[in-house]
């Protein structure tokens, strides 16, 4: 664990239970919420890529990132069906980040993120991409995420945006932090 009570680790059985009231409460406001199963199903596609967020003894945050094809982002509606990752090698889709409501403003989603960023890297994907909901195509462009507009994601809600970056973004900062184990 990290000097400050904070670490970032792999997902657990003991985890989901928390993961789902994250999720419902980050989501459900959007009509966004997908369900445990969904969520499972995308944690299980890509475990190497999905994270849990501790602050002090307890999961604070996680983030669902799995393998998809580039403008492809996963059915709200469905969980996954094994789809063939192998295909679609290079871009990793963030899928979901969330830090409880409490502990926003701190920077934590940005460890989150950078932790994502460098496992990516480190396993070969050269892209990172993700749907903005609710409004935040601000935040992700200030973390170098570029909009296609010209995608619209059927599911995401109104004024949902696809956006991407190279893994490579988080190695022109001078602030990111090397992943905890």
């Amino acid at each position: 664990m990290s000097g400050d009570g904070v670490r970032v680790r792999h997902i657990t059985e003991a985890d989901w239970d928390a993961i789902a009231a994250l999720e419902s409460r980050a989501y459900a406001v959007l009509g966004l919420s997908e369900g445990l199963a969904a969520l499972r199903s995308r944690a299980d596609a890509s475990p190497e890529t999905c994270f849990v967020l501790d602050v002090g003894p307890q999961p604070a945050g996680y983030v669902l990132a799995l393998p998809y094809p580039p403008f492809g982002y996963p059915d709200l509606e469905r969980a996954e069906e094994s789809p063939d990752f192998a295909r679609h090698p290079r871009n990793l889709h963030l899928h979901d980040i969330v830090v409880a409501e409490r502990l926003r403003g701190r920077g934590l989603g940005q460890r989150l993120l950078d932790h994502l960023t460098l496992t990516a890297g480190s396993r070969g994907f050269e892209r990172i991409s993700l749907i903005a909901v609710g409004r935040s195509e601000p935040f992700w462009s200030a973390r170098g995420f570029t909009a296609y507009p010209g995608i619209s994601p059927d599911g995401y809600g109104a004024n949902a945006v696809y956006m991407s970056r190279t893994t490579a973004e988080s190695t022109k900062r001078d602030d990111v932090r090397v992943p905890c184990p």
